[in-house]
């Protein structure tokens, strides 16, 4: 309006590599925090969704039936996504109060955050184990991105389940699962199921099925 000139400043921020926890230390936080935080902890760990999406879930979402969890308002622009989740993150959330359309609660984000806090506290200082005051919501996105490309190798796939419109953003993680999982890299753990039970909770546990050996199905996951 009165002729000057400006010129936006230049800002380049440096993308920092995210700390990532072993599943034994996630576990940890998700047995000790109460029902409705291990619930949502569970689920961002299993499904890898941004705390504000999954704060926004709604019991019409979620296909207990089919194990089924669909994910159609998510954050920052991503893709929708929809998720096959574990029979015990199904119960876990069957065992939560329906008092409103959200399955949890009408509540803003931060006061989750402020509750989780509480209780990590709580529970590093119990554990002597100071890495968990490192764990946050989105650490557990961190988390599940990096196993989930050491599990298939996959880059597209992880993407997929991200959301991610650009490539971009999922390469970080295989520089994180190359070094973090360096030396289990060809190390693999075996179990045999005999009936379709057994077959089924190994699936769910993460197993992929390998061949068919004297009347059993043999599975295996990396260590």
């Amino acid at each position: 309006m009165l002729g000057q000139k400006w010129e936006p400043p230049k800002c380049c921020v440096t993308r920092k590599l995210p700390f990532i926890p072993t599943e034994q230390e996630i576990d940890a936080l998700i047995a000790g925090c109460g029902k409705k935080t291990g619930t949502f902890l569970q689920l961002l760990k299993e499904t890898a969704m941004r705390s504000g999406e999954a704060n926004k879930l709604e019991w019409t979402d979620i296909d207990t039936n089919n194990r089924i969890i669909t994910l159609n308002n998510p954050e920052k622009n991503s893709n929708p996504r929809i998720f096959k989740v574990s029979s015990k993150l199904i119960d876990m959330l069957n065992a939560l109060p329906k008092v409103s359309r959200r399955v949890f609660g009408d509540g803003p984000t931060w006061h989750k955050k402020t509750t989780f806090y509480k209780s990590r506290k709580v529970i590093a200082n119990k554990l002597q184990n100071p890495c968990l005051l490192r764990i946050k919501f989105h650490t557990l996105r961190h988390w599940k991105a990096t196993v989930l490309y050491h599990q298939t190798k996959d880059i597209l796939y992880a993407k997929n389940f991200l959301g991610h419109k650009k490539i971009e953003n999922t390469l970080l993680y295989i520089q994180l699962a190359e070094v973090i999982f360096k030396e289990a890299a060809d190390e693999y753990t075996s179990k045999v199921a005999t009936t379709i039970k057994e077959a089924c909770d190994l699936i769910d546990a993460g197993f992929e099925y390998v061949c068919d050996m004297d009347n059993v199905k043999i599975f295996r996951k990396r260590k």
